[in-house]
């Protein structure tokens, strides 16, 4: 790769945020798909108000303490919206070790985030923890470009969760990666967090890349270099 080229990868999608409930994507690519299917809620009490409320709803009541199991109320607040921190996405391939990428995202000196060998196995778990309140209608959304052309779009509902201590895990269906020469190179990608209100937890954008055999466990000299946040 040219030295040009290293400097444009290692410019571009390094930026990391936690978005607000208002976030229209206007820094999206322009043929990138906006969400459609938000559903529109009333408005956020605290949750302890929530119970409150629904203490003469005996089927709403049952399945949010369903839902609660054992939270501990008096530690949850009493703010009303939800709070949502997303800990980190981890890369699982069959004989290979685990692949922990914590966020903020952290790139080498080539300013990828991770590589993947072509025509690999492989199933990404989510790890994250929610406070405060319930989050409705968790997303995942993925989407991946190669040289400027959408080659992937991915949506995944992750579901309802309710405040607690430990943190939740999430494991997404296995799948391969694209094979061959010209699948080889580099990738960019954006991924985002979002609730039914629309709500933004994370957006982050950034590059990794595909090639011939899996990164060797002992890192070159070049990626010993110190790595940059995303």
């Amino acid at each position: 790769m040219a030295e040009a080229d290293k400097e444009a990868l290692s410019r571009k999608f390094s930026q990391a945020s936690v978005c607000s409930v208002d976030d229209d994507d206007d820094d999206a690519r322009p043929d990138d798909d906006h969400d459609t299917d938000a559903v529109l809620l009333g408005p956020r009490v605290p949750l302890k108000h929530q119970i409150e409320l629904d203490k003469d709803d005996e089927s709403l009541r049952r399945w949010k303490e369903q839902l609660l199991g054992t939270v501990d109320l008096a530690a949850v607040g009493d703010g009303a919206e939800p709070e949502v921190m997303i800990l980190s996405l981890t890369i699982i391939s069959p004989n290979r070790p685990e692949l922990v990428l914590p966020f903020p995202l952290a790139t080498n000196s080539k300013g990828y985030a991770f590589s993947l060998k072509d025509g690999s196995r492989y199933r990404l778990r989510l790890c994250f923890a929610v406070f405060n309140n319930i989050v409705s209608g968790l997303k995942y959304t993925n989407t991946v470009w190669k040289t400027g052309i959408k080659v992937e779009n991915t949506k995944v509902m992750l579901g309802t969760f309710s405040p607690r201590p430990e943190p939740y895990t999430f494991e997404l269906e296995e799948e391969t990666t694209p094979s061959g020469m010209f699948a080889r190179g580099s990738y960019s990608a954006r991924t985002k967090f979002v609730d039914d209100d629309g709500k933004c937890y994370l957006d982050v954008s950034y590059y990794f890349e595909i090639r011939k055999d899996w990164p060797t466990s002992k890192p070159s000299r070049e990626d010993e270099h110190e790595q940059k946040e995303v």
